[in-house]
């Protein structure tokens, strides 16, 4: 029990407490009925402070997630959603999942080495984003995908997000970040036509603050890798 309790800071803790109580209420508020929406929320909230913290297990918890979203997605005719997370976000953690664990920090699985990838690798991961952006957008045009430019958007950010992740670069933080502004965007416009939708604003929301702290942690997490690898060179 002592080992599970020290996995996370007591400030992760209490982020973690916080969101699922935020999430919690939202839901209930609401007056939400749908199950699989809470259950996705909460999953993801888990997922995103292993992630900020560097631990694999939050690679996991976000295929699951992934699995979730992209089903809550279709219900509302979120195409561009539902391939996004189906066919690139969960294929994308699974090998972010495999590319942590190849690289723990000092034989530590529970944290991921940080990567400092050049800025060539950021351009090439843009430049390849934009042109599967353009094939998505197409293609959700072609299916009527609801709010279509703000999903063209989301295909983006998912994109670098994901990538950045598995290159295991404290940026992927940011660019989920602004991917969360975009949902929170997508599922306000989705709240007008039905306030059961009102609990996934919250969700985002609550994901931009994980996502903030995760950018936060893992600077951290680079600098004092950095001076652990220093001292014993």
């Amino acid at each position: 029990m002592k080992k599970i309790l020290h996995i996370l800071s007591p400030f992760e803790w209490g982020l973690l407490l916080l969101s699922l109580t935020a999430i919690l209420t939202a839901f209930f508020a609401c007056g939400n009925s749908n199950y699989l929406y809470l259950s996705a929320s909460l999953v993801g909230a888990v997922a995103l402070v292993f992630v900020a913290r560097g631990n694999p297990a939050g690679q996991a918890l976000t295929i699951l997630f992934s699995a979730l979203y992209g089903y809550i997605s279709f219900t509302f005719r979120y195409y561009g959603e539902m391939i996004t997370y189906l066919g690139m976000t969960m294929p994308i953690a699974l090998a972010a999942l495999i590319a942590w664990l190849r690289h723990p920090f000092a034989g530590k699985r529970g944290e991921v080495t940080v990567n400092a990838p050049p800025l060539r690798e950021y351009l090439l991961i843009a430049g390849i984003g934009l042109l599967v952006t353009a094939g998505m957008g197409a293609l959700l045009a072609w299916w009527k995908t609801a709010n279509l430019a703000v999903s063209i958007l989301s295909v983006f950010t998912s994109w670098m997000a994901a990538c950045l992740t598995v290159r295991r670069s404290p940026w992927y933080a940011a660019a989920y970040a602004c991917n969360d502004v975009v949902l929170i965007v997508l599922w306000a416009l989705a709240s007008v036509q039905d306030a059961e939708y009102i609990s996934m604003v919250v969700c985002f929301v609550i994901f931009l603050l994980n996502d903030g702290y995760g950018f936060f942690n893992w600077r951290r997490l680079q600098r004092r890798q950095a001076r652990e690898q220093a001292q014993n060179a």
